[in-house]
């Protein structure tokens, strides 16, 4: 039945989302997805780095972006600084390149600890979609659309999907810690 397609639409895109903002947290590994989204201002505009300047990896440790406009590298290399990384961006020309510093213990304990929060988070909008379903459910019973084996086959499914779902959120998270403690 589409419900079951809805909900593994759904869980799937909450994976992805969640896979996407782990990828711009901050591990030993350096990730264009870090600074790509830091807002900028300039040409009167409110815009990010990955929309004035092209960011590429220098391994083992560097992040490079090139900037279009040598007018704004300065503006750049700004709003990077008063980011929340806590890094210096050095400017060369029309490239700032940032050094990542390694990470002490304490802060991959902080990084940790905010990783397991999203997740727990990601978790409880699963908890949410499912509670959703099953009242749906519920309701296409009541209204006669469903007899109690379908209702109850469907329950199953739903169950299903929703741990398939949380599986797959425990193995990013398990895979966000190795890559943090590197």
């Amino acid at each position: 039945m589409d419900i079951i397609k809805e909900l593994e639409q759904k869980m799937t895109s909450l994976v992805e989302f969640l896979r996407q903002e782990l990828m711009g947290v901050r591990s030993n590994r350096p990730s264009p997805r870090l600074v790509e989204d830091i807002p900028v201002e300039v040409y009167g505009q409110r815009m990010t780095v990955r929309q004035v300047g092209a960011i590429s990896i220098q391994p083992p440790s560097s992040i490079l972006i090139s900037v279009w406009d040598k007018d704004v590298v300065n503006t750049v290399a700004k709003a990077i600084e008063s980011s929340n990384l806590n890094v210096v961006a050095n400017t060369d020309g029309t490239t700032i390149r940032i050094n990542l510093p390694a990470l002490t213990d304490e802060r991959r304990q902080q990084i940790i600890k905010m990783v397991k929060k999203e997740v727990e988070e990601a978790k409880i909008k699963v908890r949410s979609l499912r509670d959703d379903e099953n009242k749906r459910v519920a309701r296409e019973a009541e209204e006669g659309n469903l007899t109690e084996d379908e209702k109850f086959k469907l329950k199953e499914q739903i169950q299903e999907v929703v741990d398939r779902g949380n599986k797959e959120l425990d193995q990013l998270l398990e895979k966000k810690i190795v890559e943090i403690n590197e």
